[in-house]
């Protein structure tokens, strides 16, 4: 269970990125966040994941509020959570191995068993074959994979991905948002920051409308 009382972000005054949004998400919802460019949706998710810090609100994760832990043990809560950043945020002078490999390095796990995570990740989205490949040779598509399996690598509770699907053919995008509905299937929450509607409509079951920080509305499917 995700849930988020009175969120307030500013970054420069007199404006607020988000304002007063509360929300709650069960384990294992597949939802959506959606609004239009500049409604906050980056921000939202940010603050999800604890890149950034909110102005003001608290956030719980199974009941404990994230805002109160500690900087040095903030890597134990990314442990649980997975994030697939907007601009990928690939190292283009690593292979796509290594760049899969990242989080489970940052956990101390043995080489044998990070090989195993890694292959069996790109597996998942398709792209084991290019595991020694680097991402500048790759696709756009397949960068957007590359980032998928990173962020699903630790097995994460909860996976965090903010337009995933912005600069890909419709095609592509339907086949990037299969991955994450087969993700969740496995038992993880997944929260999307998009502005596709028609991939909202066929693939949402939880969607909440964001305008200028704002939540709008909610929209729940059976």
């Amino acid at each position: 269970m995700i849930e988020l009382y009175h969120i307030w972000k500013q970054y420069q005054k007199p404006h607020w990125a988000i304002s007063d949004v509360s929300l709650e998400i069960d384990t294992g919802d597949f939802c959506f966040i959606t609004g239009p460019s500049g409604s906050g949706k980056t921000t939202l998710l940010r603050i999800l994941f604890r890149e950034i810090l909110p102005t003001e609100g608290q956030i719980l994760i199974d009941g404990v509020n994230v805002l109160k832990i500690p900087d040095h043990k903030i890597n134990k809560l990314r442990r649980l959570m997975g994030i697939v950043f907007q601009d990928f945020r690939l190292m283009f002078h690593q292979s796509v191995f290594a760049n899969v490999a990242i989080p489970l390095q940052i956990t101390g796990l043995p080489d044998k068993e990070i090989r195993r995570r890694v292959f069996n990740s790109l597996r998942q989205v398709n792209l084991h074959h290019k595991m020694w490949e680097y991402p500048a040779r790759l696709s756009y598509g397949e960068q957007q994979r590359v980032a998928i399996a990173r962020a699903i690598v630790n097995r994460p509770k909860i996976l965090l991905a903010d337009e995933p699907t912005g600069n890909l053919d419709p095609e592509l995008a339907f086949e990037i948002m299969s991955i994450f509905k087969e993700i969740n299937e496995q038992g993880a929450t997944v929260i999307i920051g998009s502005h596709d509607r028609e991939l909202i409509r066929y693939f949402g079951h939880k969607i909440f409308f964001l305008q200028k920080g704002k939540i709008i509305g909610q929209e729940m499917k059976p």
